[in-house]
């Protein structure tokens, strides 16, 4: 009988042996078990970071934290350690507390009450995070106005942050002149020795007429309140004004804190812009979040990078865009290992340069990572996987839901299926990246200042019906092994030295300087340079543009990032049936001058002035000699 009963047992384990070999053999199911095996180690490394982060905001919203009370509990852990350097000016943690109880009750005397904005116009300096920390103080809102904003783009920053009150940096005055007339209503205050604008009144003077000592009645505050606007180009029009909670900040700063092992003790150096995401928020937030000391520097210098991070004995330190191709083209100097940095990390680290930047420069880790300032979508890649700039893990979907959608090449709008939804990418697959939009604080998508601009960025019945999620705008492709690797802006946007470029912005005041002709602006890659170079294309029939005017123009009133690097001149712009412009082909072309019998110009660093683009410049471009 038991002879029956294991034949009967073997011929039920066959069975199920031979569905086993034929389930995993469908469909190459082996191979997702086998890099699931593989990932294994990876994948563990993922959940216990992004888990530890994810216990800490739990932790926060339970003591009914903002972002305020994890920076003043690290004043009252370190008061005397410093804070942020800038060249020879430094301050520490009980200073920044000092300085911004001292702008708090200023903000309260001049009339600023919760939700209130002020507008900062500030070059980085030691002082710039505690200006808009005093405003967190009262539940005040800072707009942090870019630098680079001239004219009309500057003027339409200033209005959309509804703000009457303007502080400055003197070293900005001659851009506020230029648009004084619409600075009439604001309270304006300056900072800095240089000329001030008339009626301006001096900001750290006002401040110091009251006690450092903190509020009587602090304002109780919320993880769901904004407490910063941050301008974006998003993908089409003039910048938006993001709107920064303080969960959306939580996650930004806490999953680079975890993920890329920095610490309490890392002296971080942040060469980037503070009115930027990356170093003013990410930067400023290994401060508040973090309790390090953050090295600022005003302006990007590739020949002072590692001099710097070899003074002041840093650890760590930011990048973005091409700053590290730059600094892989200085010389080689026998300091280029002297330094203490084992990290460094950003967004915009080409493939091309991952490995012989880390092989010079002796880094241990490289931390990449992607994600919108306004966005609910993010990846981050902190395994030194070369070109990636984040991973989905396979399981991930049911609490991080993002996907890529197939999108029309032409048209940029989601491709549907016959039920309404939009396809998913399948691996190796280009698609947009979007993020269900989700009630929780940190999967919820805030925003722009402009509700209308918001709504342009939601998709409805994406992976369900009546769901929403948020356009992110780039295009991304997912490999095998789960990795991504940014590819393209859609809309009418791309990316270059690290900002975006709002097409429609550039077109308006290029067609205004040449006397309202016809332009269209795209951009066009570069050989293994990150993102974009700007390129116009401009209606001239009677030939008599003038160059000399343009180039002052552009010069005037467009930031550096967002000026062409190549002039095209056509007789007329393609357009489709539906009087839209056919941009794609004028992209493909580019600057190849096998294919364009049209005049074109290249941007000629030295005279500042635009030169023709002749076949030697052209030979340059491709083989990486000429620096644009």
């Amino acid at each position: 009988m038991w002879k029956v009963q294991c034949l009967e047992l073997s011929k039920l384990l066959y069975f199920v042996l031979a569905f086993i070999v034929v389930y995993i053999s469908q469909n190459e199911r082996y191979k997702c078990i086998y890099r699931a095996i593989i990932n294994f180690p990876r994948d563990i490394d993922l959940v216990v970071k992004i888990g530890h982060m994810m216990l800490l905001i739990f932790y926060y919203d339970f003591r009914g934290w903002t972002t305020l009370d994890i920076f003043l509990n690290h004043v009252k852990k370190t008061p005397q350690k410093t804070a942020f350097i800038c060249g020879e000016n430094s301050i520490k943690y009980k200073e920044m507390d000092e300085f911004s109880n001292r702008a708090a009750r200023f903000y309260c005397s001049i009339g600023l009450a919760k939700g209130d904005s002020v507008a900062i116009f500030l070059e980085t300096r030691v002082e710039y995070p505690s200006v808009w920390i005093g405003l967190m103080k009262i539940g005040g809102v800072g707009a942090l106005i870019n630098t680079n904003q001239r004219t009309q783009v500057l003027e339409h920053s200033l209005k959309i942050s509804g703000a009457k009150y303007l502080i400055y940096g003197t070293e900005l005055t001659q851009a506020l002149k230029d648009i004084k007339e619409s600075l009439r209503g604001y309270d304006l205050y300056h900072i800095g020795t240089g000329e001030a604008l008339e009626g301006s009144k001096n900001y750290l003077e006002e401040i110091s007429k009251f006690s450092p000592k903190p509020l009587e009645n602090p304002l109780k505050m919320k993880i769901t309140d904004k407490f910063l606007y941050i301008y974006t180009s998003g993908t089409t029009g003039l910048p938006k004004a993001a709107i920064m909670t303080h969960a959306r900040y939580w996650v930004l700063v806490l999953a680079c804190i975890k993920c890329f092992r920095l610490k309490g003790s890392d002296i971080v150096y942040d060469p980037l812009p503070l009115y930027h995401t990356a170093g003013g928020l990410l930067g400023v937030g290994q401060v508040l979040m973090n309790g390090s000391t953050v090295v600022l520097r005003p302006k990007f210098s590739a020949s002072n990078f590692w001099i710097d991070c070899i003074k002041y004995n840093c650890t760590a330190a930011q990048y973005i865009g091409e700053m590290c191709r730059y600094l892989l083209s200085q010389p080689p100097k026998p300091t280029d290992r002297h330094h203490k940095v084992r990290c460094v990390f950003g967004n915009g680290l080409k493939f091309q340069v991952w490995e012989p930047f880390v092989n010079r420069f002796g880094i241990e880790q490289i931390g990449e990572y992607y994600g919108a300032t306004e966005g609910n979508a993010a990846v981050i890649n902190a395994w030194n996987f070369p070109g990636a700039c984040g991973y989905i893990p396979w399981f991930a979907k049911p609490f991080y839901p993002i996907s890529l959608i197939k999108v029309d090449e032409t048209t940029n709008e989601p491709i549907r299926g016959p039920d309404g939804l939009c396809i998913e990418c399948k691996i190796g697959e280009p698609g947009l990246l979007v993020g269900k939009i989700q009630k929780r604080p940190t999967g919820h998508f805030n925003g722009y200042v402009d509700k209308e601009a918001t709504e342009k960025k939601i998709l409805r019945d994406v992976c369900s019906k009546g769901d929403k999620v948020f356009n992110s705008g780039d295009i991304l492709v997912k490999d095998e092994w789960g990795y991504v690797y940014f590819k393209d802006r859609t809309g009418d946007t791309f990316r270059w030295r690290g900002e975006n470029v709002a097409t429609t912005e550039v077109e308006a005041i290029i067609s205004n300087i040449v006397g309202l002709k016809d332009a269209t602006v795209y951009g066009v890659e570069l050989p293994d340079v990150e993102g974009r170079a700007g390129m116009a294309a401009i209606v001239d029939t009677e030939g008599r543009l003038d160059l000399e005017k343009l180039s002052d123009g552009i010069h005037r009133d467009l930031p550096p990032y967002a000026r062409p690097v190549f002039i095209r001149i056509i007789h007329s712009i393609p357009i489709t049936s539906t009087f839209k412009i056919q941009k794609v082909n004028l992209q493909k072309e580019g600057y190849n001058v096998d294919k364009i019998s049209d005049p074109l110009y290249v941007f000629d660093a030295k005279s500042s002035k635009y030169i023709p683009f002749t076949r030697e410049l052209y030979n340059d471009v491709l083989s990486n000699k000429l620096r644009l």
